[in-house]
């Protein structure tokens, strides 16, 4: 049970350090508009970025999403931010990528 508690402990430091990094880099971050984050669609080796709620994220590395798309259903490159509430998830599984910069409006 030591042993246990000890990696459940660690997991939620890791988060949280997670979670503190990528609020940090907002200080130094670059500004899309939606027309240069289409750019980013995951395609032809191009990097992979999401937007959502006026935040974005970089999921060229996320094992859930492939060549620019994810599960068949969204694509890099757009802003997600209609779409997150039909999904199975919450968008707490954007703690697990990286925040990049945000949407210009």
């Amino acid at each position: 049970m030591h042993l246990l508690s000890n990696v459940n402990i660690r997991k939620s430091q890791i988060m949280t350090t997670r979670k503190l990094s990528n609020r940090d880099a907002l200080s130094s971050e670059k500004q899309f508009t939606i027309q240069e984050l289409k750019e980013y669609n995951g395609k032809n080796g191009k990097p992979a970025y999401i937007a959502y709620k006026g935040k974005i994220y970089d999921v060229t590395d996320d094992y859930l999403w492939t060549d620019g798309e994810h599960q068949g259903e969204h694509s890099a490159g757009t802003d997600l931010t209609e779409k997150m509430p039909l999904a199975p998830h919450m968008e707490d599984v954007l703690d697990r990528v990286k925040l990049i910069g945000t949407l210009k409006t």
